[in-house]
């Protein structure tokens, strides 16, 4: 989540000019939730998502759900909103960086799923209301990370979500993704002097944010030379949740609220790690292996 004042955060000036407060959200109607469950089949069937623990997402009142961002961001998340939504009949709301305002059409899909800009005063507005709350503290650094980072978070001395958390006396959950990573081969990594141009347009264009360059994707290969993503399936798990209560009171103590922070960096760190031995072990991982072992299980049960 940025670590920026509110007083300067672009929800908050865009607040005088008509947009809805973030706890003031409707959730898409029934029919558009249909259709894009549906638009996401042909996902889920590419990636044969594998979901544990979503018994530990609280299925009412706030909660922060706390995990790991991976290569290019889109590839995943979808997929954990809806099976969240799904399980629980509840919309997780999402934190995301402002840069994704910034692009027309696709701010208006972000808006419609329940995403706010990534700034302490809209994640606390919305556990104020009681709702959970996803966030990714390694933001735009993990989804452009490098080659050599595949898997590792990069929270570095981030305390807002740790902070808010405790202020709002509210259970962190931790979560991890795994798979999306091993879907491309990164051949010109977001920091490449190859893509300088690039990085100087993207001050240019982003203003104020423009020292920024962790907003420049990598130049990625899938199948073959291609973009098109390799067929890998997508692991999911939510582990059981941090209480905060034992740090009431001392949101504005940054040894108390690192503390918080590490607890749930080793968690996460935890099921990472944990779902990438179950992916390595796993027969069905890709689509041609779960066809061998369909294949190989009709074989077995003639006569």
């Amino acid at each position: 989540m940025p670590s920026r004042d509110d007083r300067s955060s672009p929800s908050r000036r865009a607040s005088g000019s008509g947009r809805a407060s973030p706890s003031g959200w409707t959730p898409p109607p029934d029919a558009l939730v249909r259709a894009a469950s549906l638009a996401l089949e042909p996902w889920r069937a590419w990636t044969s998502p594998v979901f544990h623990g979503l018994h530990h997402v609280p299925a009412d009142g706030p909660a922060m759900l706390v995990g790991n961002h991976t290569v290019y961001g889109v590839l995943d998340a979808p997929l954990i909103f809806f099976e969240i939504h799904r399980r629980h009949g509840v919309w997780a709301r999402s934190l995301a960086d402002h840069v994704h305002w910034l692009v027309p059409g696709w701010r208006t899909i972000m808006e419609v799923g329940g995403a706010v800009d990534g700034t302490p005063g809209n994640c606390r507005e919305l556990l104020r209301a009681g709702q959970p709350v996803v966030v990714f503290p390694g933001g735009a650094r993990e989804v452009t990370r490098a080659r050599e980072d595949r898997y590792r978070l990069q929270w570095d001395g981030r305390l807002g979500f740790a902070r808010l958390a405790v202020e709002a006396g509210c259970p962190i959950v931790p979560f991890g993704s795994v798979g999306a990573e091993e879907m491309f081969t990164p051949v010109v990594d977001s920091r490449s002097p190859l893509l300088a141009p690039a990085r100087a347009l993207g001050r240019a264009v982003l203003g104020e944010r423009g020292a920024r360059d962790d907003v420049l994707m990598p130049l990625s290969r899938g199948i073959g030379p291609t973009p098109v993503p390799r067929p890998e399936r997508l692991y999911f798990r939510f582990g059981p949740p941090i209480d905060t209560t034992p740090w009431a009171g001392r949101e504005g103590d940054d040894r108390a609220v690192a503390e918080v922070r590490d607890l749930t960096r080793t968690a996460v760190s935890g099921i990472i790690d944990g779902l990438r031995a179950e992916q390595a072990a796993d027969p069905g991982r890709t689509p041609r292996r779960r066809a061998a072992r369909r294949a190989a299980a009709l074989v077995l049960r003639e006569p």
